[in-house]
Formats: C-alpha cells, structure tokens, sequence
C-alpha cells in the first residue's frame, strides 16, 4: 500500500507498513533524521513532530494515520537557511547540550511560542512536560523560551 504524506509542505510517498511508526518513515524513507526515536514509548519528546500543528510523538503514530494529516519536523520550522526564534534562542542561551532532546524541545516549543502569547515561565515548564532532557536543568531551555517569546 502507498500512502502519500505531506511534510514540511512536501508530498511524499511511503511504502511502509500501515503500523510503522511515522519516526521510522521520516528517517529511514525521507532522511529527516531531526526527530529521534530515543524511548519509542511516547513520553521523552526526542521525537515529537507537529502534527496538523500540534505536538505529537512520532513513534507511536502508525504511517497510515499520518497520510491525512500535515506534518511539520524540526526539519520544516526554520525558513530559508533562518532559525526559527526558538531555535536562535535556544543558541544564543547556549540551552543545548548533547542534542538528543533538542529537536523535540524546538517543535514543543515553537508550537507554544505559535499558540500562546505571554506564555509564563509555568506555562513553559507545563509545555515541556512530555519532554525530557538528561543533560541539562531546564533553566537555560525556559530562558531561551522567555527570550524568544520576548522577541516575537
């Protein structure tokens, strides 16, 4: 079976499983390699995508749930060779370590920074929730959301 995906404004096709989980179609067929498949169990973050601009771990989407919906990956928020305000953020805040979580952080995040105006550093904690990061406090992460919030 083909299913034909739109990802990051792309349609692309996948001849995969209908239960493959959508993480293993972005990396394995269309080499989006930013979402990681790290827990596969849907509650570390490393592989959140946007899906119909909504946060949602790609592991434990089947591909053929996904044929309907758009797509966004890390891959697909920055713009012309520019970071998104999130990602410039996250760098100028120096808030990534090992990278392992940092996609997931930045589809989580700019997702808020989309959907919410004056997010509070509360607000930001309770958007990461389903986010895990094993290198760092969080501080510097929720710093850079407070910046880029402030420059949006």
């Amino acid at each position: 079976m083909v299913f034909t995906l739109s990802v990051n404004g792309d349609r692309l096709a996948s001849t995969a499983d209908p239960v493959t989980p959508l993480v293993d179609v972005l990396r394995e067929e269309f080499h989006l390699t930013g979402a990681k498949p790290v827990c596969r169990e849907g509650f570390c973050g490393a592989c959140m995508v946007l899906v119909d601009g909504k946060p949602a771990p790609s592991c434990l989407m089947p591909v053929a749930l996904a044929a309907d919906c758009e797509i966004r990956t890390v891959e697909g928020l920055a713009g012309g060779g520019t970071l998104n305000p999130i990602q410039q953020a996250l760098e100028t805040c120096d808030a990534v370590q090992c990278g392992m979580c940092f996609p997931g952080m930045v589809v989580t995040l700019t997702h808020l920074l989309t959907t919410t105006s004056g997010a509070t550093r509360d607000d930001i904690r309770a958007a990461l929730t389903g986010n895990i990061c094993r290198c760092t406090g969080y501080e510097r992460i929720i710093d850079a959301a407070v910046l880029a919030l402030a420059a949006t």
